[in-house]
């Protein structure tokens, strides 16, 4: 990384004498006869002042202190800059060897060159006496030793190839490989609307995110405006489509390859590096970089991307290598391995094939904390709902309330009243379609899901009580996990109106499918726990249920697929586990819901949302079987 000092140049004349020289002059000291030394001036001060002059690019004290005043060291000061892209330096002056009239003066250089981090040479300065005052006579070796007319410095920077992200068993479900990115020139553009389906139906493009490309002002019409990118078989198979349109424009390069129904979302990007990555990344980057954008390829970038290897070279004027004055080596990158099983990721993707609403599983290990699966759907959009969305859990949070229940002393076979309505501090709640069960045991109100007979039990419980539980399965919770997850929130209620909402998973409570699926989990193995993606990240101490109240919750929710409202998620030769929840949210009159399912089979557990899906039992309940038949 730094270059052998180099020899202070013998000065150039004359012999060499010790410096400060002491000149006597025999002074005629009026009354006294004595003798008054002074001080031959030094080539220190001159030395010292150029190089703070050349560190903060005061091009007029250069001048001022050359024999020859000129440009060059400006010229040669920028154009090795440019080139080595300098984003600092730092200047310090170093011994000085005297021979009469000439002298060298050596320094320590230290620059940051952006991208690859400091480079520390040993340099001289070559100076003169003018009179009574030095001055230095630059030539390109002052800048460095080893340059002269015709010679300049150059950089050579290179990334090593982007690792993969691997499934638990190590397949690839990224990989870097050779791609076609399909562009548009705008100013060959003559169809706009053509041009949008044509990208979104063949390349997969989001036509609202191109037009927003395309209405860049800064965007020229002559310019490469990337949209998409396609694996070459696949763009061989549209290419007859795509390429007549005009305004498209391709280019084959290396990028970035997800395997058949690996998570977009949750494994993420790669982009062009922003200012922002350039600050969250620091050292080592720069503008142009390849870095990861989004998901798992973002917060895994320095296992992923490793470091670029670098040098400083010395080159003729074609441009060839002389020598390498400085290497910056760079490290090996590292693959990504995440808990996801392909097996369970292939029947989740098919489970949520056929699905026209925006949609969501994730499937988690229950013992483990680790992550199955991961659907969302539509695929080709790069919100990771899974883990990201905040939505109302609606009944499936009965699975909580219920916890909170047990505890304070409910049993399954307490008999309870289920009316149509109950009202709770001037509010009214109601059932499902206005559905009543008579008075019935709790066992069989938690199978039906009804919501009057919760209102009027949680409003009973002890204060703080539901809170509590919530907590206890992870509402509130930061997992820690990467990529980063949405957390899950119940907002403490301030009064009997908000405490009923919440316990049937309205008013202040929003939870991800993620999350669903962890409390899932958490019944099925007694435990909550953070979930996970990366293999072998470390977890914090799991949150145990009470083992009478996870009994019993697991009991429960083999009724509500047994008898109750999940009956459509049964599969013959499983036995599921579930709740369903019909969750509502906007202003609607009727309101309109969410699609939820949570369930358990075994050790697998999981959670499926569809958006403004409507009822839970009758839409979201059949995706968990087809998830579970497809396994």
């Amino acid at each position: 990384m730094r270059t052998a000092p180099p020899s202070a140049p013998a000065p150039r004349r004359g012999r060499r004498v010790l410096l400060p020289v002491l000149v006597v002059l025999a002074l005629a000291a009026a009354g006294t006869g004595g003798f008054l030394l002074l001080r031959r001036p030094g080539p220190e001060p001159t030395a010292r002042a150029w190089l703070d002059a050349w560190e903060r690019h005061d091009q007029a004290a250069l001048r001022a202190l050359m024999t020859r005043p000129g440009d060059e060291p400006a010229r040669l000061d920028e154009q090795v800059a440019r080139t080595l892209g300098v984003t600092g330096a730092h200047y310090e002056p170093g011994p000085v060897r005297v021979d009469d009239d000439t002298a060298a003066a050596a320094f320590t250089a230290r620059l940051d060159l952006r991208g690859l981090g400091e480079w520390r040479y040993q340099g001289w300065l070559e100076l003169v006496r003018a009179g009574r005052s030095w001055k230095v006579a630059w030539t390109p070796a002052a800048v460095h030793p080893e340059l002269r007319a015709g010679l300049r410095l150059g950089r050579e920077r290179v990334w090593p190839e982007r690792a993969p992200i691997l499934a638990d068993d190590g397949s690839p479900l990224v990989r870097t490989a050779r791609v076609v990115v399909v562009g548009v020139r705008p100013g060959r553009v003559r169809d706009r609307a053509a041009l949008l389906r044509t990208l979104e139906r063949d390349a997969g493009a989001d036509p609202r995110a191109v037009a927003a490309k395309l209405d860049d002002p800064a965007v020229r019409p002559d310019w490469f405006v990337p949209v998409a990118e396609l694996a070459p078989a696949a763009y061989e198979r549209v290419r007859a489509r795509l390429y007549p349109v005009p305004g498209t424009v391709f280019r084959r390069t290396a990028g970035r390859v997800l395997a058949d129904g690996a998570p977009s979302q949750a494994l993420g990007t790669v982009h062009a590096a922003t200012a922002e990555d350039l600050r969250r990344l620091g050292a080592g980057y720069e503008a142009g970089d390849r870095v990861g954008a989004t998901g798992l390829e973002r917060s895994g970038e320095a296992e992923l991307a490793g470091r670029p290897e670098g040098r400083v070279v010395l080159l003729d004027g074609g441009g060839r290598t002389l020598r390498r004055l400085a290497s910056f080596p760079g490290s090996a990158p590292r693959p990504v391995r995440t808990t996801l099983d392909p097996k369970v990721q292939r029947a989740a993707g098919r489970a949520l094939a056929a699905t026209a609403k925006p949609a969501a599983l994730v499937a988690l290990d229950a013992p483990s904390g680790q992550v199955r699966a991961v659907v969302n759907r539509p695929a080709d959009q790069p919100f990771n709902r899974a883990f990201s969305g905040a939505y109302p859990p609606g009944s499936t949070f009965k699975v909580v309330t219920t916890a909170a229940l047990l505890a304070a002393g409910r049993r399954p076979g307490d008999r309870v009243p289920c009316p149509p309505t109950i009202e709770v501090g001037g509010r009214t709640f109601h059932n499902f379609e206005g559905g009543e069960l008579g008075t019935v045991p709790f066992a069989e109100a938690f199978a039906q899901s009804c919501n009057t007979a919760f209102v009027r039990l949680a409003v009973g419980l002890p204060l703080g009580a539901l809170a509590a539980a919530a907590e206890g399965f992870g509402f509130g919770t930061d997992y820690g996990l990467e990529p980063p997850a949405a957390t899950a929130r119940f907002g403490r209620p301030a009064g009997e109106v908000q405490l009923a909402a919440s316990a049937i998973g309205q008013g202040q409570v929003t939870a991800s499918p993620l999350h669903m699926a962890t409390v899932a989990a958490a019944v099925a193995d007694g435990a909550w726990r953070p979930p996970r993606l990366v293999a072998g990240a470390g977890t914090p101490p799991p949150r145990p249920l009470r083992p009478a109240v996870a009994q019993q919750l697991r009991a429960l929710m083999a009724g509500v697929t047994d008898h109750g409202t999940g009956t459509r998620a049964r599969v013959p030769g499983h036995r599921v586990a579930g709740k369903t929840g019909t969750a509502e949210f906007g202003s609607a009159d009727p309101p309109r819901t969410h699609a939820w399912f949570l369930g358990f089979e075994g050790r697998l557990a999981f959670a499926i949302l569809v958006e403004d899906g409507g009822v839970g039992g009758r839409v979201a309940a059949p995706l968990a079987a087809r998830f579970l038949a497809a396994l």
